[in-house]
């Protein structure tokens, strides 16, 4: 529309540019009354559509509710729609009513026209009210923001009205002056009642669990809602209860949906590419081969089958050394790659799409502000300008810089909640796959590795993704900037964009150097949390065998070059910073100097230097970020490549089990052979076995045997070679090594099914766990720690098989669950669960067994021999046939008679069950677990005195104690409230003082160079006046360029000296934390690993450790830099503008507050993030190790949910602090936007005394200072959290020790050579506030007895081992050993001098070598002996490393017999005159135990020998037995005479079925 035509349409001037000069400007009315009505109905109009869709849809909601405001909107917008209509009539009255002058003329179009549309847009927004009501919205932003705009339009004609009126002392057209300003007032109460929440009753409830629910449009962007967080935060430390419930689309159950579904369809089709690459490269392959085979072929037939063995030796030798060579180009791109990042963008496009669209309008806002201070450098030159001017571009600039906050912030939060959210698809990803991962996938990475996938890489995806958009956003800005700097400079412009494009090839290098290093690092963190994790896992091995010095180098070795590593990773960001820090300076310098250089008459004025300044201050961060985001991503792709090898990795396959109903079997294997590995030849060979329903069959043979894989294979987790399996029914499985869960007893036996009072008690006493539950503190209620760490072996075992029994399920794998109890309760156990007439009678059972005993009252006995089936049949048929069955049975003839003597016994003697360890380790009284905390069958612990307590205490004070013992794991200490200075200190002691202040001098002067250089620009732009009109001298042009040069590279090389310096201190300050930790928890008492969680021990040396390492550095050269920062723009602000120095103190107040608050807040938020991150770990652990387990029941999709659950707990801390973070931004760059607003107001004020230099100087400066501030809260912020991790790591390194590893008093060379033992009136009690657990025992034992040492659970076998290794300290008395007491000399003196053959064969993941002798003491030669004597060289000169050969974690590659046997052969290499031996007969059958006794008995003749008996059997030949009895030694003597005594002892050999007639000596 031309300006005639709107002239003709209002009746009045449109446009005149002298309506804008002099000092009172105004707008020309025609204008108010057009294009300042239409721009405000046109966004409404353009928003109408998506309103009136949902008036034609269904709603959700109870739309007969009408809330108060809802009316009150309708009542205003009805209000204003009778004023339009008024107008309009107004106007009619006039043109065409009674009292109308004829000569005056009609009212334009434009008085009709606007109170129609005007009258229409009312009755639309009556209807998108409706609308947005129906819809269940609290609110509505396109509403809101229309009434804004329809408010600021409606100023101009609000004060053009008023002043005309003051002008001319009356109003001319009363009507329409009342109208205007009542519709006015209606307006802004519209806009009032539009910026309220109007919550849905059916909402009430979800917004007070979520106040982010019911945020109106305001409080959304201001981040308003989250201000009761804030307050309860500052108010008392936050904690888990305060967290608000998760939006329905952030929780991690809707997130894994989502991605679930886009992954399958990427994996999918990436399979299928990979399927058709590999087939291309084998066809490759194959025609190769098929040139070369023939001959190769040809011969190995001519040699005869004897060579096939070799062949076969051969080839596994040539393809191991292939495989080396190749492994690292092959095995990197084996597997589907490429579609992580496809699906991870497929889910979450919209959020991106969305936060682009914000960045995209605050990149562009950013480059307004420039051309605001532009002009207002020009205005404060041109003292003619009217006023008004610099305070509209004061104004301006204001407006601007919080659109621009505004829209940041709207970016950030998207952004970040985004990064949670990929960081949740992926663990969740993660996880569910670890639940159908194939056994060939899940030996590649052991269980730390896999749990690093959900940690380490997943939070580099989160990383990444917060900044993803910087990608297109830094290029868009760097080209922004150019085009602007063109426009001031000219092509000058391209001398800085040269040095600025050199810069990007030297950071790619840095950043590629970088990423190597960076993968280094991870090989040595990895390497060392695996050492930690074993040294955690078997601390009780390394302290009873005093190991803790080969371990702790071991580490310290790994850890010393993983600090190299670092130093040189920290060199390497001095080098980047350095640059970072010239970068602006030599850009602008080059820039400028090419200005001047180029004509004489290019002057640098103060408009063109400090916006082209502030254009290179845009022009930093994206500069700095692309090389940094480019590193960031580089770390990911090794993440990505990472877990896409994972996760595209092959599942279980679930057709190696089928479920043919047509079968009459319950079991079938026909013609199977079975492998763990896919490439592997099979462990079991041709397996055909049917088993019929409600059938009871043994599996029985020899150790390696094959009878954990049988049952493995029917499982489906091995790899079917050929053959077929049939399984009808539903199956329950009890591992040989029972695996536990960290969570009440009941829920371990529940294991998700529904409680049933009266079934629950009868498994109960038929596992005979009801002893057990009277002596737990909270009955079945108590927590079972990690790994079922306080129970004993025995109890884990009976727990797992009470979980089956409860599972209803169809068929029974029982892995030797007999093994670990002792034999009454074995026979307890098959009596009333397993046998013809327990529980589980009815149900098909197999039941792989080393128990001799209970073969006559099975069904069928199935008879395995290196991996095939040698014999099946009933006992008597197989007894009968003399095959190999035969033989194993006499082997054990005596132990069968035993065996069937206890059988005729216990009918007669009462079964008493509680004389196997039924006990466990209630921290009540004893909270040093004589537990490994393994998950190997451990079998014993102990409550001292328990008998006792149960005879005296009162029922009060049970009840008392029970509570105190209910849960075992303490909560993780959580430091709250501010961290003390104190610790900053510490970390300051660290580094060592010159560093801390050498550093922070070298930054100030840095900071000072830096003012300097700006203030010189300054003064540089003043010549522009002074040299007006003359010619500009070169000397003058030469040392402005030279100084201001100069004044930039110095700040460089300050820089750069100040990093390196903080590098190294930082660098020493890791060594110095990493190394007290690890000294102080190697020394720490037993009693500490019994009650902490080994995750929390792992977190302080993962997490805590790499904080220290790598994000404390940094935080503190960030904080520095932002601090100095900050100081410099005040000062020079104040130095332009001194009027400025008022502002400051309130503004500094705002700030210090707002900072405070949310310090408060946002640190206890990290927090509770860390505190609840370690149960995520810690449940993947225990699933990835229980998983053949859950696979068995079937339970993954309660896996699944429980481990969402455990995300999402996390999560209800980590969106808080995202959103902590946005709340403080907003309201700091607020603070920050008046800084920049009254720097410009001041300069406005005071124009006529300034320099338009200075000027310049102090808005530049202040446009920078909003950042700077923010970054400073944020760094404060972080620098609190990241300190916490000093905090954590010195609370660990401050835990009391044990005694003294050596002391001055040193024991003689040889002893003990005796090896005699005294015990004086020894008393001893787990911890001081509890009973004793040894009540005075006084005994002597001579050189060479052989002592057996029995008694119930809790008489206090397991303690006295315990104080003669001082695993505990004497309560009074003390021990002698040869004479010298032991608690006068150092712990590595005594542990060094005696052996102990422990229960549970913990290994240690390294060589064979290391195992036996990990201090290198003995000779090889010495090394073949003792595996000789301990039956294990065959198998390991068998090895093709031999003695080298590498030990898996927890010595997995070898079966717990082999384990046991080393056990054996450590013993024999310390050749310690006194051996305690810890009965270890659990695990291991009657075969390898024989081997075990003989060889003790033979070897070990010239020693003093302890055992803790479990089995009285292997005590019968002892010199003397002692009984203990609730911490006394009730008899002492030898088994002959205790036997005819008719004693204790007696009873316990009458119940274990031992006649008087049996005790032969050997």
């Amino acid at each position: 529309m031309s300006a005639a035509a709107l002239e003709e349409y209002c009746g009045s001037t449109f446009w005149n540019a002298s309506y804008l000069e002099g000092e009172d400007p105004d707008l020309p009315v025609c204008m108010e009354q057009t294009v300042l009505v239409w721009i405000p109905l046109t966004f409404l109009w353009l928003s109408v559509p998506s309103h009136l869709i949902h008036l034609c849809r269904k709603t959700k909601y109870n739309s007969k509710h009408l809330s108060k405001l809802y009316i009150c909107k309708q009542i205003v917008t009805g209000l204003l729609f009778l004023a339009a209509v008024a107008a309009l009539a107004v106007t009619l009255g006039q043109d065409f009513g009674q009292s109308k002058d004829p000569n005056t003329p009609k009212h334009a179009d434009v008085y009709y026209a606007n109170p129609v549309l005007y009258a229409v847009s009312w009755v639309v927004i009556i209807l998108c009210q409706e609308a947005v009501r129906r819809r269940g919205a609290i609110d509505s932003t396109t509403l809101c923001l229309f009434w804004l705009l329809q408010i600021v339009c409606h100023v101009f004609p609000f004060q053009t009205l008023l002043r005309a009126a003051l002008k001319q002392g009356e109003v001319t057209d009363v009507p329409r002056f009342s109208l205007f300003f009542i519709t006015f007032a209606l307006e802004l109460c519209a806009f009032v009642l539009s910026a309220m929440a109007d919550v849905p009753p059916e909402l009430l409830e979800r917004v007070k669990k979520n106040p982010e629910q019911g945020a109106p449009f305001f409080s959304r962007i201001t981040f308003d809602w989250f201000n009761s967080m804030v307050f309860t935060g500052y108010k008392r430390p936050l904690v888990q209860e305060d967290m608000w419930d998760l939006n329905e689309a952030d929780s991690t159950s809707y997130i894994n949906r989502k991605f679930q579904s886009n992954m399958m369809i990427e994996l999918a089709a990436a399979q299928v590419k990979h399927r058709l690459k590999r087939q291309k490269k084998e066809m490759d392959k194959g025609r190769n081969r098929d040139e070369t085979l023939p001959n190769g072929t040809s011969n190995g037939l001519a040699k005869g089958v004897s060579q096939d063995g070799l062949v076969m030796e051969e080839i596994d030798k040539a393809k191991n050394t292939e495989k080396k060579k190749g492994k690292n180009k092959e095995d990197q791109e084996d597997y589907p790659n490429s579609w992580l990042i496809p699906a991870i963008y497929k889910t979450f496009k919209w959020v991106l799409i969305e936060s682009a669209l914000f960045k995209l309008l605050q990149d562009l806002l950013s480059f307004v502000s420039p051309q605001i201070l532009k002009m207002m450098v020009e205005f404060t030159q041109d003292k003619q300008r009217p006023v008004w001017e610099g305070y509209l571009y004061a104004v301006l600039l204001l407006v601007m810089a919080l659109l621009q906050s505004v829209f940041l912030q709207q970016y950030f939060q998207r952004c970040f909640v985004l990064g949670v959210k990929v960081r949740t698809a992926i663990m969740a990803a993660v996880y569910k796959k670890a639940l159908v991962v194939s056994n060939d996938v899940r030996k590649e990475s052991t269980v730390g590795e896999t749990v690093n996938l959900i940690s380490a890489d997943a939070q580099r995806f989160n990383d990444v993704t917060n900044f993803i958009h910087l990608l297109w956003s830094c290029p868009l800005q760097i080209a922004l900037a150019i085009l602007f700097l063109w426009f001031e400079l000219g092509p000058s412009v391209l001398a800085g964009l040269a040095v600025m494009i050199l810069m990007v090839p030297i950071n790619g290098l840095l950043a590629n150097k970088a990423r190597k290093i960076q993968v280094d690092n991870m090989k040595y963190k990895d390497k060392r949390l695996k050492i930690m994790n074993e040294i955690l896992n078997g601390i009780k091995i390394l302290k009873l065998f005093a190991w803790e010095p080969s371990f702790q180098n071991q580490v310290e070795e790994l850890r010393k070059e993983e600090l190299k590593v670092l130093k040189k990773f920290a060199y390497l960001t001095s080098v980047s910073t350095f640059i970072m820090t010239c970068a602006p300076a030599l850009v602008s310098l080059a820039t400028f100097a090419t200005f001047v250089g180029m004509s004489s008459n290019n002057v640098l004025t103060a408009a063109k230097a400090f916006t082209s300044i502030s254009l290179f201050n845009i022009l930093r961060f994206p500069l700095a970020m692309l090389p940094m985001l480019i590193a960031a991503m580089v770390q990911t792709l090794v993440s990505k490549k990472r877990l896409e090898k994972f996760l595209g990795g092959e599942d279980l396959d679930h057709e190696i089990v089928q479920h043919d109903p047509s079968f009459s079997t319950a079991i079938t294997i026909s013609g199977g052979s079975f492998a763990w590995d896919r490439e592997a030849d099979p462990l079991l060979k041709n397996v055909s076995i049917e088993i019929n329903p409600g059938k009871l069959v043994a599996v029985v043979g020899a150790v390696g045997s094959g009878k954990s894989s049988l049952i493995s294979a029917v499982l489906g987790e091995m790899n079917k070679k050929k053959g077929l399996i049939n399984v009808q029914g539903s199956l329950a499985y009890v591992p040989q090594q029972a695996w536990i869960q960290n969570a009440t007893l009941r829920d371990n036996i529940l294991f998700g099914s529904a409680y049933e009072k009266g079934r629950f008690q009868q498994i109960i006493e038929a596992c005979a766990l009801g002893p057990d539950l009277e002596l737990l503190a909270a009955g079945d209620l108590t927590e079972i720690g990690e790994k079922g760490i306080n129970l004993s072996g025995g109890q884990k075992q009976r727990v797992s098989l009470a979980r089956a029994t409860y599972s209803k399920a169809d068929i029974y794998l029982l892995d030797d669950p007999l093994s670990a109890v002792d034999a009454h309760v074995g026979k307890h156990l098959f009596d009333k669960v397993i046998g013809p007439n327990g529980l589980l009678r009815d149900k098909t059972r197999v039941l792989v067994t080393h128990a001799v005993s209970f073969l006559p009252f099975v069904d069928e006995i199935i008879v395995l021999k290196d991996g095939t089936v040698s014999e099946v049949g009933s006992y008597n048929s197989l007894r009968a046939s003399k095959g190999a069955f035969a033989e194993f049975l006499d082997t054990y003839a005596k132990e069968q008679s035993n065996q069937d003597q206890s059988h005729r016994d216990s009918n007669e003697v009462e079964l008493i069950p509680d004389v196997e360890d039924t006990q466990l380790d209630s921290p009540l009284e004893d909270a040093i677990s004589v537990t490994l905390k393994r998950e190997n069958s451990i079998r014993r612990s102990q409550r001292g005195g328990s008998v006792r307590l149960r005879a005296t205490s009162s029922v009060k004070e049970q009840k008392d104690e029970l509570i105190k013992g209910q849960k075992l794991i303490e909560k993780e200490a959580m430091e709250s409230g501010q961290v003390k200075l104190s610790v900053f200190l510490q970390y300051i002691r660290a580094m060592g003082w010159g560093y801390t202040f050498l550093v922070t001098a070298i930054y100030f002067i840095q900071n000072i160079a830096f003012i300097g250089q700006n203030l010189w620009l300054s003064d540089w732009t003043n010549d522009a006046a002074a040299y007006a009109n003359i010619t500009y001298p070169s000397w003058k042009r030469d040392t402005r360029i030279g100084v201001f040069g100069a004044l930039g590279v110095a700040q460089g090389i300050l820089v750069f000296v100040a990093t390196i310096l903080l590098a190294n201190a930082s660098v020493s300050a890791s060594r110095i934390m990493h190394s007290r930790l690890l000294d102080n928890i190697l020394k720490v008492p037993m009693v500490f690993f019994d009650t902490t969680p080994t995750g929390r021990i792992l977190n302080r040396f993962a997490k805590d450790i790499f904080t220290v390492d790598e994000a404390i550095p940094q935080s503190v050269r960030s904080w520095i830099l932002c601090f100095l920062g900050v100081l410099g723009t005040l000062f020079v602000i104040c130095l332009a503008t001194p009027l400025f120095t008022i502002i400051i103190i309130p503004l500094a107040v705002v700030y210090y507050f707002v900072q405070r608050f949310y310090v408060a807040t946002s640190r206890q938020l990290r927090r509770l993030d860390s505190v609840s991150r370690s149960p995520i770990y810690s449940h993947f652990g225990e699933t990835v190790s229980g998983l053949p387990v859950i696979r068995a029941y079937g339970h993954q999709e309660r896996f699944l949910k429980q481990n969402e659950t455990t995300i999402d707990e996390n999560l209800k801390s980590v969106y808080p602090w995202i959103v902590s973070n946005r709340w403080v931004a907003i309201r700091l760059e607020s603070v920050g936007n008046l800084v920049v607003f009254f720097a410009a107001l001041f300069a406005v004020i005071s124009r006529n005394r300034l320099d338009s230099g200075l000027v310049g100087l102090s808005i530049s400066y202040a446009l920078n200072v909003t950042q700077t501030l923010n970054w400073l809260v944020r760094m404060t912020s972080e620098l609190e959290t990241n300190i916490v991790a000093v905090e954590r790591v010195s609370e660990y390194s401050e835990i009391e020790n044990e005694a003294q590893w050596i002391t001055d008093k040193r024991p003689p060379e040889k002893w003990p050579e005796e090896g005699t033992l005294q015990f004086e009136n020894f008393k001893v009690r787990y911890r001081p506030e509890l009973d004793l657990v040894l009540h005075g025992v006084t005994c002597f034992i001579n050189s060479q007895e052989k002592i057996g040492i029995v008694g119930r659970t809790g008489a206090g076998k397991s303690s006295l081992t315990n104080c003669l290794f001082r695993i505990i300290e004497a309560a009074e008395g003390r021990i002698l050993i040869d004479g010298v007491d032991i608690s006068s000399i150092g712990l590595h003196d005594l542990r060094g001098r005696l052996t102990i053959i422990p229960q549970d064969p913990v290994l240690f993941s390294g060589t064979l070598r290391m195992n036996l002798d990990p201090f290198n003491k003995f000779s090889d030669e010495e090394i073949w002996k003792v595996l000789e004597l301990s039956h294990l060289k065959t198998f390991v000169t068998g090895l093709q490393e031999g003695l080298q050969y590498e030990v898996a974690e927890a010595g997995e590659n070898l079966s717990v017999g082999q384990r046991q046997l080393l056990c054996l052969a450590r013993a024999l290499l310390r050749k310690s005159r006194i051996l305690i031996l810890d009965e270890a007969t659990a695990a291991v059958d009657l075969e390898t135990d024989d081997l075990i006794q003989t060889t003790i008995r033979k070897e070990f003749s010239h020693c003093t020998v302890l055992t803790i008996a479990h089995r009285l059997h292997t005590i019968m030949d002892s010199s003397r037995v002692m009984v203990l009895d609730a911490g006394k030694i009730v008899e002492f003597d030898s088994p002959s005479n205790l036997l005819a005594k008719h004693s204790h002892f007696y009873s316990m050999a009458k119940n274990a079925g031992i006649t008087q007639t049996e005790t032969t000596f050997h």
